[in-house]
């Protein structure tokens, strides 16, 4: 099973959308996941639910960040998005009749529930705003350094 990175996606175009100087489009906060716009809107709804982003239709219209981002966590933005399975690990049966398979599954389980709430935990103590500042403190070591690009929405459009 191929590991979900809807959390890193969305928390990626919050940061770039935090950053714009207006609305963003749904296609260009889709280029920036690498996806289809109807998926990005999809992933937005919970957001704009949650009170974390709106949106305005027509000309000049996009999406916004609609609350200061020291109030948002990374737990809210998962819980936002439904609150997908943090970690990923299979079962070889999920109803298994053998007492081996039931014991296996039963100490994976634990484990499973034990680390996803250390995760939530841990996710609900950083903020939208502790990965701006990381951003900026790493923009200006990447300009103190002569270097330039991939951190302006816009030029998600133009790579290949």
């Amino acid at each position: 099973m191929k590991p979900s990175s809807q959390l890193s996606d969305v928390l990626h175009v919050l940061l770039h959308m935090a950053e714009g100087d207006g609305p963003s489009t749904s296609e260009a906060l889709a280029a920036a996941m690498s996806t289809n716009p109807v998926v990005l809107r999809r992933l937005m709804t919970g957001l704009r639910e949650a009170g974390f982003v709106s949106s305005a239709k027509g000309h000049g219209g996009g999406w916004v960040i609609s609350c200061p981002l020291e109030r948002i966590t990374l737990r809210d933005v998962h819980e936002a998005l439904g609150a997908p399975a943090l970690v990923s690990l299979g079962f070889r049966e999920d109803r298994p009749e053998c007492l081996v398979a039931q014991a296996v599954n039963e100490a994976l389980g634990n484990a499973v529930r034990e680390a996803e709430a250390a995760l939530l935990k841990r996710l609900g103590h950083v903020t939208l705003a502790a990965l701006s500042r990381d951003f900026h403190q790493r923009l200006a070591r990447h300009h103190q350094a002569g270097g330039d690009g991939h951190h302006r929405l816009e030029e998600h459009l133009h790579e290949d």
